[in-house]
């Protein structure tokens, strides 16, 4: 393949990747407010999911931290192999969400009670922890967001055999994907204890 054809076939995923980064965003969006018992589906809540896709999370963080550790040591196959892996953790992670989202309903940080309210004895009891949380929600929301386009870039980019290019968008890449699969497993930790309610 020579350097025209690498352009090329940069240029051939262009629409698709700005199509895909739009597309899941809205779906999940729209996914996470359907439940199916809406549509007289009566399923029982996928209540063994969150621990399955906050581990998924951490594996995903964990081959990505690998995979940076072995293109560093020059181990381009190995590299590759570890953030396709990433990938298809991703995409695994964000079906099991969506599956989780679709069969319960939403858990509120720091709702005691379990009645889906927080009131102000809850409020004062989760204190400045539910500040936190919410910090750490909505920036790896908002990331996870981001990240889809730079990943899928960073990747057409090393299919292509631009690896100056590549590696330039890596390194915004690397340490977003890192932050947003690490804080998906400290979302989790800390909104578990309300799961039970």
């Amino acid at each position: 393949m020579n350097k025209s054809d690498n352009k090329t076939l940069e240029q051939r995923f262009r629409f698709p990747i700005v199509l895909v980064s739009i597309l899941i965003p809205i779906v999940v969006a729209v996914l996470f407010t359907v439940k199916l018992k809406d549509f007289g589906i009566e399923v029982e809540p996928l209540s063994f999911l969150p621990p399955i896709y906050a581990s998924i999370n951490g594996l995903t963080a964990l081959l990505l931290v690998m995979g940076v550790m072995a293109i560093k040591n020059g181990n381009q196959k190995v590299h590759e192999r570890f953030m396709t892996t990433a990938i298809a953790c991703s995409v695994v992670f964000l079906v099991m969400y969506v599956a989780y989202h679709m069969t319960a309903d939403s858990t509120v940080f720091g709702d005691v009670d379990g009645n889906k309210i927080l009131d102000a004895k809850e409020k004062e009891y989760a204190g400045s922890t539910r500040y936190v949380y919410l910090f750490i929600l909505l920036s790896h929301i908002l990331l996870s967001i981001i990240i889809i386009p730079l990943v899928l870039i960073t990747y057409v980019r090393a299919l292509a055999a631009r690896f100056d290019k590549h590696k330039k968008i890596a390194k915004i890449t690397f340490p977003l994907w890192l932050y947003v699969a690490v804080t998906g497993v400290v979302v989790y930790l800390m909104i578990s204890p309300y799961y039970a309610n």
